[in-house]
């Protein structure tokens, strides 16, 4: 997938303001138009610039755009950074999800935004749920969303914790920035990834009398030096010798509520999957139950480095008629 380098694309530098974003925009798009332009690539042309005033014209897209840092170039190899979006706080109707019909569009020019697009548009930030509701001279705010980070520990204790987040906002002279606030939030314990805490009256401020809105806080995990998680079952890879997978062993094996003994069955192998109930994520109410923890066993080999270590893999050529590559034909 290539990196979109959008104010190239539009002619304009990165510290552009809002305006000169708009008038960029109406002059390409008045000499790209398919219907009047005599370039050979203006469909092309006129698609690329499309995107890119999507993108630029919106606060909220330019500010988490911009975060991806001005190193890339465009045409560059590029693959979104895991969580690039984490931290963000969004008005709840402020990305479209490709909603190319709003935004100067017909609906068949939905097709026109690239891959690189949909991988940082397409699927996290739609709209989710923001509205208006007038009454009178009175009208509700807009929900607000963000994804923030936690560790995996928090899950399964629960906990009070202080996160900030950058609220994108145009200043003055028609630039981009953002603003940052911290709250302080508790987070339940059992709650798994994409799950929502939700902050009543957090969002937008009402008009007149109207109800302010509330904000949506998107749980994702923190990778975690050891655990894997799926839903609220937890995954650990534990090394184990090969004599403790031949000959079976007791270990002692980590788990987020802490070390246990576990029994390795003899003749294991590299892949074995134990199951340990409810020590995954806790239930979070009585309409689930807790997940479980699966230990992946694998196969570690000692270094062979001094002579001694040598001489034992010696002995063990001779002592087994062991081919791994038989089922290979070879």
């Amino acid at each position: 997938m290539e990196y979109k380098d959008y104010y190239q694309i539009m002619g304009v530098e990165r510290s552009a303001t809002q305006d000169e974003i708009k008038r960029a925009y109406r002059k390409l798009a008045r000499k790209y138009h398919p219907d009047v332009s005599k370039e050979a690539d203006a469909e092309q042309r006129f698609k690329e610039v499309g995107e890119a005033n999507e993108v630029l014209k919106d606060p909220e897209k330019r500010a988490a755009y911009d975060q991806l840092g001005a190193n890339w170039k465009g045409g560059q190899d590029f693959n979104a950074p895991p969580d690039w979006d984490a931290g963000f706080e969004f008005n709840g109707g402020g990305f479209t999800g490709g909603g190319a019909q709003h935004h100067g569009f017909n609906q068949a020019d939905a097709s026109a935004y690239s891959d690189f697009f949909e991988s940082l548009f397409g699927q996290g930030f739609q709209q989710q749920g923001g509205y208006q509701q007038q009454s009178g001279s009175h009208s509700a705010g807009n929900d607000h969303h963000a994804k923030i980070l936690i560790d995996l520990e928090d899950a399964m204790k629960g906990t009070t914790r202080s996160i900030s987040l950058r609220v994108p906002d145009v200043d003055t002279g028609g630039h981009v920035t953002t603003k940052e606030r911290t709250l302080k939030i508790n987070i339940p314990k059992g709650i798994k990834q994409g799950q929502h805490i939700r902050l009543s009256g957090q969002g937008n401020p009402g008009m007149g009398q109207g109800k302010a809105g509330d904000l949506y806080l998107e749980i994702e995990f923190n990778p975690h030096s050891i655990y894997r998680v799926e839903g609220r079952d937890v995954y650990l890879d534990l090394p184990v010798t090969p004599w403790e997978a031949a000959l079976g062993a007791n270990v002692k094996a980590p788990t987020p509520g802490g070390v246990v003994d576990m029994k390795v069955k003899p003749g294991s192998t590299s892949g074995s999957k134990m199951r340990l109930k409810g020590r995954g994520i806790p239930a979070s109410s009585s309409n689930n139950s807790a997940g479980d923890l699966y230990v992946i066993l694998q196969i570690a080999l000692p270094p062979a480095t001094t002579d001694s270590e040598k001489a034992a893999y010696e002995k063990m050529q001779q002592s087994f008629s062991f081919n791994p590559r038989e089922k290979l034909g070879v």
